[in-house]
């Protein structure tokens, strides 16, 4: 049977693509060349559907959310603050998994950041 390699793109719909793509390297740090090619650091990626009515992401209209794996959560969540972002009051911390905290990008998209443990 073939199987899938990994994650080969995340698409994001957005009024000023430009704008929402430079928030992401600014922000974020998301070094991407021309094409929006992004080499990132190998780690684990989490599949994970939730029940159609979770409050998890956010706006009951966002349909998915993404989780961006970082080095120190309370320094990214310290720089995000920094930069005016809307970042979440709560950091959640779950034994044996990791810390996560999450911010909202300009589009109203939220985004989780996990430090895994």
């Amino acid at each position: 049977m073939e199987r899938v390699l990994g994650i080969g793109g995340y698409f994001i719909r957005a009024s000023d693509p430009a704008a929402l793509g430079a928030w992401y390297r600014d922000c974020l740090g998301l070094d991407t060349d021309e094409h929006g090619a992004w080499q990132q650091q190998a780690g684990p990626t989490v599949f994970a559907p939730f029940e159609a009515g979770t409050d998890y992401f956010g706006s009951p209209t966002q349909q998915t959310m993404l989780n961006f794996r970082v080095r120190d959560l309370d320094a990214m969540l310290a720089q995000l603050r920094a930069s005016g972002a809307d970042v979440a009051d709560d950091v959640q911390d779950m034994a044996g998994v990791g810390r996560f905290g999450w911010v909202t990008d300009p589009e109203g998209n939220r985004i989780e950041l996990w430090q895994p443990a």
